[in-house]
């Protein structure tokens, strides 16, 4: 029977099945944020010529957009949870995509001039800081419509959109940043962030506030805030996602100047990490909800991801002797393998929180995920120009193995 849900919309009655559309709006709005957050450092070649910047201040331009999300994500997840998903995430998708417009009139590069650097590290971190409403907002829609069980699914899924996003920035800003410049970069993610701006208008509402379980429903009774349990699971989202931005904002610049890689080639490599990645999120959540072992998938995910990390490092250590193809098919293969597993986590930490109070458990997580953005591009550099890309890709794996502990045991049946 399809259950009808009375939502915060005068006159307007919603059944079950409006839930896959409030996971439309949660997809498209992740998708469009992720393309400029994901995407923009895939331009980092040409974003290096063109602003004229050496490594580590391109570091610190990649890094600033992550350090705006950082700062933002906590304040947007209890600004949802105060005043609903529908206002925060509208509201944070029209101020990215004006912003991103901004940048596209007068933070580019020309012939006649060169935006200073701290000019361009405050326009990133302003899309930072207004496109970190999304996180939480959609989160806690999908977590509010959707139920127990389905919800693995639901959150991996909406977590696809952020491969996917960065796939559509893979595959296009590159092209768009070699042939037509950064303005046209800029305008085009402004659109991306428009358009499901228009959607959750249209579709997003909550439905009322008692769709909880009862346990669900007394867990959410405690502040996030307040929950070591809760604390060590965002902690170890925030850190298991360093490896990833490792791969997500340098790959580029190692298949660049190791692999000897073009345009086509770094383009392919990077859409087959974020195509790969969305694949084994909605597989993994599918198979958790099925088997109810999101905390062993969790755990198993991190010792994965370390051994993909150490093969990639052990061939790139070996140098000629390795072909480059098999160097690409292992870049892509640990970047696949670092982002498998985020719609179960971000299913369990929203579960142990509750929905009433999944937007501020989001949030916090989504702080130590983008303090991680921030760190890893500004840190790499140094890390790189005092070693070598073997000692890079191994400590990515040894990050990951940290995480391990971090995640809960799964429970005793």
């Amino acid at each position: 029977m399809d259950t009808q849900y009375l939502v915060k919309a005068p006159g307007k009655v919603f059944g079950a099945s409006h839930r896959w559309k409030v996971l439309g709006v949660g997809v498209a709005a992740n998708a469009g944020f992720s393309a400029a957050a994901a995407g923009i450092p895939t331009t980092a070649v040409w974003m290096r010529t063109g602003y004229h910047l050496g490594n580590a201040e391109l570091g610190l331009a990649l890094g600033a957009t992550g350090l705006g999300i950082a700062l933002s994500e906590l304040p947007w997840g209890l600004a949802t949870d105060r005043l609903g998903d529908r206002p925060v995430l509208i509201a944070g998708l029209l101020g990215t995509a004006l912003a991103l417009l901004t940048m596209a009139l007068f933070v580019v590069p020309s012939t006649a001039s060169i935006p200073p650097l701290p000019l361009l590290a405050a326009a990133m971190a302003l899309v930072g800081l207004l496109g970190g409403s999304v996180n939480g907002s959609s989160g806690r829609a999908i977590m509010s419509w959707f139920k127990e069980g389905e919800r693995g699914i639901a959150m991996s899924i909406r977590q696809t959109a952020v491969p996917l996003g960065g796939g559509i920035g893979a595959s296009l800003l590159p092209w768009l940043a070699s042939t037509h410049g950064f303005a046209a970069v800029y305008s085009a993610l402004a659109l991306l962030c428009a358009v499901p701006a228009a959607f959750a208008i249209r579709w997003l509402h909550e439905p009322p506030h008692p769709v909880t379980t009862a346990k669900a429903g007394a867990t959410a009774q405690r502040s996030p805030l307040a929950d070591g349990q809760i604390w060590r699971v965002a902690l170890g989202i925030g850190v298991l996602c360093m490896p990833q931005f490792a791969v997500l904002t340098f790959a580029t610049i190692f298949l660049h100047d190791y692999g000897r890689r073009g345009t086509a080639g770094i383009s392919v490599a990077m859409a087959a990490v974020q195509i790969g990645a969305m694949v084994m999120r909605v597989w993994s959540g599918r198979l958790t909800d099925r088997r109810g072992n999101r905390r062993g998938y969790m755990r198993g995910s991190t010792l994965v991801a370390a051994a993909s990390f150490a093969v990639l490092a052990s061939a790139v250590g070996l140098g000629h002797a390795v072909p480059i193809a098999p160097i690409v098919g292992l870049i892509v293969l640990a970047g696949v393998c670092v982002s498998a597993w985020h719609g179960v986590a971000y299913a369990e930490l929203a579960t142990l929180a509750g929905p009433a109070r999944a937007g501020t458990a989001l949030g916090m997580a989504n702080t130590a995920v983008y303090i991680g953005l921030f760190l890893v591009p500004l840190l790499l550099p140094h890390l790189l120009a005092a070693s070598s890309w073997t000692v890079v890709w191994f400590v990515a794996g040894f990050v990951a193995l940290l995480v391990y502990p971090l995640f809960p045991r799964p429970a005793q049946r």
